[in-house]
């Protein structure tokens, strides 16, 4: 829920936000139409825009909610509400009986005390102690992953875990990477790199997967034919 936001992109970027992580309840509080057709920000959030709705007062607008949060910047201001930290917040969203509503302030002067009235609880977001708000569109964005951080999965699987090298397969490399150091004049110049033990632990901190072993003895044959042909 977006109160007295003035700038069209911001009402964009905060839409397409909620597309991202899955919501599509936007409401908007201001005393003037807001310029939906000038948040060029929203890509892929044309039906989060689309069925946003305007109130005229904040009353209105949470008047079929059942839990409302405000968020604050903190500052200097006297707060009259329990204020949570974004993280601790999420308990309370999830666990409450009815609709939710988060209500983000105008960019320049946040939720005015007469709004917060509306509140039941306020959160913040914790910032760098030189930070003293965030944009809007990226306020909205952050506590939107919070709230669906712990069920999100992504919209195409990971790719599969790389499988490690066996221990038959560095060896194997090892041997090579002996051959053609020993073919490089490296061994002789450097024996006290050449010692076995020396040469397995460095192999073996590069923690290899089965590909990179592929690849490397690619590399290590092509350098040892180069050397062989002179």
């Amino acid at each position: 829920m977006l109160v007295r936001a003035r700038n069209p992109l911001n009402i964009g970027a905060a839409a397409r936000a909620m597309s991202n992580f899955g919501y599509t309840d936007l409401r908007v509080v201001n005393d003037y139409d807001v310029p939906f057709q000038d948040a060029r920000s929203a890509i892929d959030a044309a039906p989060v825009l689309e069925s946003a709705k305007q109130f005229a007062t904040v009353a209105e607008a949470v008047a079929d909610c059942t839990l409302v949060y405000g968020t604050t910047a903190l500052g200097e201001r006297r707060l009259l509400h329990p204020v949570e930290l974004l993280r601790d917040a999420q308990p309370f969203v999830h666990g409450a009986d009815g609709r939710v509503a988060i209500l983000f302030g105008s960019e320049k002067t946040g939720l005015s005390a007469e709004e917060m009235s509306h509140c039941h609880r306020l959160l913040t977001i914790p910032m760098h102690q030189g930070g003293v708000s965030m944009n809007l569109g990226q306020a909205v964005a952050v506590c939107l992953y919070e709230m669906i951080r712990e069920g999100a999965e992504p919209q195409r699987p990971l790719p599969p875990t790389p499988l490690a090298a066996t221990g038959e397969e560095v060896t194997r490399m090892e041997t090579l990477l002996s051959e053609m150091l020993e073919e490089s004049g490296y061994a002789h110049r450097y024996p006290a790199n050449m010692r076995d033990d020396t040469q397995r632990r460095m192999v073996r901190r590069m923690t290899l997967h089965r590909e990179d072993v592929e690849a490397w003895m690619g590399v290590l044959r092509q350098v040892l034919w180069k050397l062989r042909k002179g």
